[in-house]
Order: C-alpha cells, then sequence, then structure tokens
C-alpha cells in the first residue's frame, strides 16, 4: 500500500484543558493551490504544548492536532506550488508566511495578514502526526542540507530561531556584554548556544535544576546560578560588582523569572522576553523608568532560519545535543509525560520519529 492510498492516520490531539489523546485521524488533504502535504518523519513537543493542555493559549479549540515543529518528505502539493516537488526532505517551520503582505514583506512573518503566522498546532491542525497540511509551502517549508541529520533539523524549526531571534536578536547582544539567561529549558539553551555567535564576555545561565545548569556548562555557560533558595539577584549583582547585567534573557514564562530579569539588569541594559506567559507579571517601573530599560517582546518571524541550516550544514552549531529522549510515534502520550515532567527525567528535547 503507498502513501496516497492511506486516508487514516494517528494524531496527538488537544481535547481541552488536561491530558492529550492519541487519536485516528483523517489524513488531511490539499485546501488550496499553495498547499503542500507533508509526510512527517520527526517531530518534537514544544513547551508552548504544554502551555495549550494548561488551557493557557485559548486560540487552541479542543480537536486540534498539536505540534508546530518537525521535518518530512513532501508527499503532495498544490498547482502553485514552485518550490518544492514529491519527495523533496523538507524542514517544517513554526511560522506559515504568504511572503505577500505588507507584515510578510517587512519579515514579521509572525503577524502575516492572510491567515498565516504562528497557525500550526495552533489556528489548523499541527505537526503531532503522521502528516500535516502546509499552507503557503514555497514560504514555509526549507530544502534541508543532505549533510544535516533530521533530529538536528527539528530543532531549527522553532526553538533554534526562537532563542536567536527573541533572544540574542531582540537583547541586543554584543561582543563583550554580560549576558544572563534566566531559565534553561530548551529556549535557555538556544539562546546560550546562538548567543555564542557574538562572543559575549559572560553568559550567566540561572535555573533550579542542577541537570540543565551542567548541560549549561557543558555548552558553553561561563558560570551557573541555582536560584533554588531564591538568591539569584544578590549572586548576580555580587558577580557583576553591584553593576548588573547588559542583556538578562527571560526563557520560561512566569513571574518569578521576569522578576529576576528586572532585579539584575544594569543601567542602560536590555530585558529580552521569550517565556510564553500564561498569565500577567508587575513591571517595575517604580524601579526601571528613570534606569534607561528597553524591554522585547515578540513571536519568533523564523527569519533566521536559513542563516541557522548554514550554521548547521557547516556544524557551527550541533542542535541535536539538545535532544534527550527519543519515542516512536506510537509513545507520544509516554513522551508528553516524560516532557512534563522534565526535572524528574531529567529531559530537555525529546523526538518523535514516524520514520519508514
Amino acid at each position: 500500500m503507498n502513501n496516497q492510498s492511506i486516508q487514516r492516520m494517528k494524531a496527538l490531539v488537544f481535547c481541552g484543558a488536561g491530558e492529550p489523546k492519541l487519536e485516528d485521524r483523517p489524513k488531511p488533504a490539499i485546501q488550496a493551490a499553495t498547499d503542500a502535504i507533508v509526510r512527517v518523519t520527526k517531530t518534537t513537543i514544544c513547551g508552548t504544548d504544554l502551555h495549550i493542555l494548561k488551557g493557557h493559549v485559548p486560540s487552541v479549540a479542543p480537536g486540534r492536532i498539536l505540534g508546530h515543529e518537525g521535518v518530512g518528505v513532501v508527499e503532495q502539493v498544490g498547482g502553485s506550488v514552485a518550490n518544492f516537488c514529491v519527495g523533496d526532505r523538507v524542514l517544517i517551520s513554526c511560522i506559515t508566511s504568504c511572503g505577500q503582505c505588507s507584515n510578510c514583506k517587512k519579515g514579521m512573518y509572525s503577524h502575516c495578514l492572510k491567515e498565516g503566522g504562528w497557525i500550526l498546532g495552533n489556528r489548523i491542525d499541527g505537526t503531532q502526526a503522521e502528516f500535516v497540511r502546509i499552507p503557503f509551502a514555497d514560504n514555509s517549508l526549507y530544502s534541508t542540507p543532505p549533510s544535516a541529520n533530521d533530529e538536528s533539523l527539528v530543532m531549527l524549526s522553532d526553538i533554534l530561531p526562537t532563542g536567536f531571534e527573541m533572544g540574542v536578536i531582540n537583547g541586543g547582544v554584543k561582543p563583550l556584554d554580560i549576558i544572563a539567561i534566566v531559565g534553561c529549558g530548551p529556549i535557555g539553551i538556544a539562546v546560550l548556544m546562538t548567543a555564542q555567535f557574538y562572543s559575549p564576555a559572560e553568559i550567566l545561565v540561572i535555573d533550579i535544576d542542577d541537570n540543565r545548569l551542567a548541560i549549561a556548562r557543558k555548552l558553553g555557560a561561563t558560570q551557573t546560578i541555582n536560584n533554588r533558595d531564591g538568591n539569584a539577584i544578590a549572586a548576580v549583582m555580587k558577580m557583576t560588582h553591584g553593576v548588573g547585567v547588559d542583556v538578562a534573557i527571560e526563557a520560561v514564562g512566569v513571574a518569578s523569572t521576569f522578576d529576576v530579569c528586572q532585579g539584575i539588569v544594569a543601567a542602560g541594559g536590555r530585558i529580552a522576553n521569550v517565556g510564553v506567559h500564561g498569565t500577567p507579571v508587575q513591571f517595575n517601573l517604580d524601579k526601571l523608568w528613570s534606569q534607561n530599560i528597553t524591554l522585547t517582546t515578540g513571536l519568533v518571524d523564523t527569519s533566521s532560519t536559513s542563516m541557522l541550516l548554514k550554521a548547521v550544514a557547516s556544524q557551527k552549531l550541533q542542535p541535536s545535543q539538545l535532544i534527550t529522549h527519543r519515542f516512536p510515534f506510537n509513545q507520544m502520550l509516554q513522551a508528553y509525560k516524560t516532557f512534563g515532567n522534565a526535572m524528574q527525567e531529567k529531559a530537555m528535547k525529546v523526538i518523535l520519529s514516524n520514520d519508514p
């Protein structure tokens, strides 16, 4: 039986706040001439998926297939797709771009005005399935370098461009800066790996998980701080002789980590928020109004993906180092449990495989 005859598939479905379900679903079909259908060979779970399961992302309706990361093989293309053919090995971007609207022309693909942006696993069915429909395929898929392995490429769907664009670029990291990354989960480690492109003088990494801090030291952190006792602000200020850091990067999405960033940023410094916040946080303008602080927020645009692909192909970047656990597609529920209990399981990123 060939792939064209397969009409059903396995998919991970959000059924409301709580546990996901592995269901039998119809295989997606071409809906527009700019679509492609991709057979997903590898995907992963994102921290945003966990936020969805907690009910923090109201745009995700029950019944949605989750996932916005992956690599695969093109199985079918619409009549207007020019850049890809059946059989091409591709990287799926977490951001869908029409490439034609005013925002896309400015490189703000996450704010595509033609029903693009972050839609996979959000407003349309996503990649945690055997097959996925990709709208605007010419602008939302990337050809993959033959030398790059699929596991590394999956990390380029979202976390590497997110850490790089929202943390490093938005934070204005420069040579010899002192930077602090608050939270060293997958996004924090992605910030750590890509910040080194700019040769900062110090990279401080803050977390409450000793295992993750050890990974951060292995991958380039110059100093690490365990904030289990809430002493991170005092420790950073001591390390910096009371000055603070040039760039504080929030990579978790909770009030306590945002507060640490506010407490350690130097006058004239930058706070780059990367984490997904499901509840409000307090911005301490009573203390920061006179300190020339820049605060940036945003959703990744994936404008850096082509550059990061070159970095992976040349071995300058090895994102497969983030992977700690591997599961077949039929064990997606176990993968969610493992990723959701990252500290106990010593999990960083998981890979879900649907290889033939």
